[in-house]
């Protein structure tokens, strides 16, 4: 789950970036980097630390995983990108940005569908946005946002999409506060999805 607390509500911390390949960003005392393979176990266990807090399990049709064990070729070789937010040298909060095109929406999901095909730079996804809750509510959420949708425009993506659940009212409220809308919801076992995208030009 993301921390929805806007950035102004932290007036002496501003998103810097530090460096530009890796990507690298401060915000006050956290620090945005470029995921690396000795992340695997704690972004994974974040990711599931978060869905796990608002009820999310294995098998209910939304809950998957399967991209964490391909991070190369969904995020990081194929026009996309996945930030760690760190905290005194521990994973506190994470985010991805995906070609739209790598892994299927809805339900489909849920089975491990991957796509590889030749890149279309028009529409990305931002997924697993997670904030660990000891330290939520300090704008955290609202930097991994930020950074995230700085790299889709050097990518030179024209929309950004995502979706959430109605269990992740604090997610969906961080989204809107980037300026994303609503375009249509869809009930997967018994979970109602809701799917949100932002034009960047």
């Amino acid at each position: 789950m993301a921390d929805s607390t806007p950035q102004r509500d932290h007036p002496a911390r501003t998103l810097v970036r530090v460096q530009n390949d890796p990507p690298a960003w401060s915000f006050g005392e956290l620090r945005l980097r470029r995921y690396r393979a000795a992340d695997h176990g704690t972004v994974l266990a974040l990711h599931r630390e978060g869905l796990a807090q608002v009820g999310l399990r294995p098998g209910d049709g939304v809950y998957y995983d399967h991209d964490f064990f391909r991070m190369e070729d969904i995020y990081l070789r194929n026009d996309g990108e996945f930030l760690v937010g760190e905290l005194d040298g521990d994973i506190v909060a994470m985010g991805g940005l995906r070609r739209a095109d790598l892994v299927p929406g809805g339900r489909a999901r849920a089975f491990g569908g991957y796509a590889p095909g030749t890149p279309a730079l028009d529409a990305a996804e931002m997924v697993r946005l997670r904030v660990r809750p000891a330290v939520q509510r300090r704008g955290y959420g609202s930097a991994v946002v930020q950074a995230l949708e700085e790299r889709a425009k050097e990518y030179g993506y024209r929309v950004l999409r995502g979706d959430t659940t109605e269990l992740q009212a604090p997610a969906l409220s961080l989204y809107r506060k980037f300026g994303w809308t609503e375009t249509r919801r869809e009930t997967i076992g018994g979970i109602v999805n809701i799917y949100i995208e932002k034009h960047l030009r």
